[in-house]
């Protein structure tokens, strides 16, 4: 996993895997990376070729931690793979949590 700061806006990528092995760690060091003035988190999905319940909790509990912490903070998922996609859209997450292409 990578995490770049840019300005007011974290960026992760590569990640590979979201389940039950790895959650609690990404969520983990996520959280940690969170600066104290955010302005957006984006989690790069484009080389994500796994999720399951444990990892669409941990997106769901950084999405909660960010917006708590920092209000207003624009959360966003880009770049979801297919399987990742379907996944979103079969749980409905799609309409919670912004999916963009870019």
């Amino acid at each position: 996993m990578n995490t770049q700061l840019h300005q007011a806006t974290l960026r992760i990528s590569g990640v590979t895997e979201l389940g039950a092995a790895n959650s609690d760690s990404f969520r983990e060091e996520v959280r940690a990376a969170l600066p104290t003035t955010l302005q957006a988190l984006e989690i790069d999905l484009s080389e994500t070729r796994f999720v399951d319940g444990c990892g669409l909790g941990a997106l769901i509990s950084l999405y909660k931690t960010a917006t708590v912490r920092n209000g207003g903070v624009r959360f966003r998922l880009l770049n979801p793979t297919r399987p990742v996609q379907q996944l979103l859209e079969l749980t409905g997450l799609h309409r919670i949590l912004e999916v963009a292409r870019c």
